[in-house]
This record gives structure tokens, C-alpha cells and sequence, in this order.
């Protein structure tokens, strides 16, 4: 994590009002914010890069701090919104599956509410994902499924798991044998 003088949040806030506007009136940026403002192309991939690790890495803080690096560079948080949507489902995934709707709720904030006031929409999902237990099962399980759709030969669909909602579907097998989870008593078929 950066330390203080690095990235004074305090300083920044203090320019914030009309008062201090006039105490920075000079327009030449502190050195705690110079390093935040540099975000040239490189910066774009490496700081979403941080963040990104950071949250999975389950520290908050980290996770704000780059988030606010990102921002106040000027990044388009509709790009930072999408990174959190997809990390609730890669890194937190069935862990805590409200990660996803709270991610999904900051990124409808950007677009209902906007900046600067989504900031804090922003700020809510990485502190929920940052801190939310994590599993990667959900999506470790697509990418071999898509792997053996991809790599392996595809093969007919079981006649037992056919569609079986018309009327010859039985003259042609499908859907016979065809044990209905729900009716079992174990609530699950082995």
C-alpha cells in the first residue's frame, strides 16, 4: 500500500472547495498528486492491473487507492465498472454470489448517477469484493467446459436429456429415463 506521501487524499479534498481553490490557485499539482495525475498509456494497464490484484488479493484498501488513482486520472469508469462486474464472477464467483449484484449495481450507478457522485457506488463494490470470500470454481469450470467443446469432438445429446415436450418425442426415445431431480425425496439424483 502507497504511504501518505504519496497520495494525500486529504490534500486532494482540501482543493475540492471554493476556500482552498484559492490556497491552490497556483495550478501546479503537489508532489502527493503528481504521481496520481501520470496516467499515460502504459499506466492505463498497470493501474488496472493493481486494482484488479488488489481486490483479489482481498485489501481494500489497496483496492481504493487504485481506484481513486484511477479516477482522478481521468479513466472512464464505465471501464472500471465492467473490471469489477467480471472480477465478482472470475474471483469471488459462488464465494458470495451478491459480489455480482453489487458490482452489477455500481456499474448501473455510473450510468444512472454519474460521476463524481458514483465514485462512491464504485467504492462500495470494491470494499464488498475486496473483503468478500473468493472462488475462482465458476470460472475455472467454463474455461474446461469451453476447452472441451473447443478440443474434443461433440457428441449427441443422451436421449434421456432430450427435449421431450411434444407428442412423438417418446416414439423417439427422448426423454425416456429421465428421472426428474425434483421428485426425489434426496432432492438430488446421484
Amino acid at each position: 500500500m502507497p504511504t501518505a506521501d504519496v497520495f494525500d487524499l486529504g490534500a486532494v479534498a482540501r482543493c475540492t472547495t471554493a476556500w482552498a481553490r484559492l490556497s491552490c490557485a497556483s495550478g501546479r499539482p503537489t508532489n502527493s498528486t503528481a504521481r496520481a495525475i501520470r496516467y499515460e498509456e502504459d499506466d492505463h494497464y498497470d493501474v488496472i492491473s493493481a486494482f484488479i490484484k488488489s481486490i483479489r488479493g482481498s485489501d481494500p484498501d489497496a483496492g481504493l487507492y487504485w481506484l481513486a488513482r484511477m479516477l482522478e486520472a481521468g479513466e472512464d469508469a464505465r471501464f472500471i465498472a465492467r473490471r469489477l462486474v467480471i472480477l465478482a464472477s472470475e474471483d469471488v464467483g459462488m464465494a458470495d454470489p451478491l459480489a455480482l449484484v453489487v458490482a452489477d449495481a455500481a456499474a448501473r450507478a455510473v450510468e444512472f448517477v454519474g460521476l463524481p457522485e458514483a465514485q462512491l457506488n464504485l467504492a462500495q463494490a470494491v470494499v464488498h469484493l475486496a473483503t468478500a470470500p473468493k472462488s475462482n470454481t465458476s470460472a475455472v469450470g467454463i474455461w474446461r467446459a469451453l476447452d472441451d467443446v473447443k478440443n474434443k469432438p461433440a457428441g449427441a445429446v443422451p436421449a434421456h436429456l432430450r427435449d421431450s415436450h411434444y407428442r412423438s418425442a417418446t416414439k423417439l426415445g427422448h426423454g425416456v429415463g429421465y428421472e426428474y431431480p425434483h421428485d426425489d425425496p434426496r432432492g438430488w439424483l446421484p
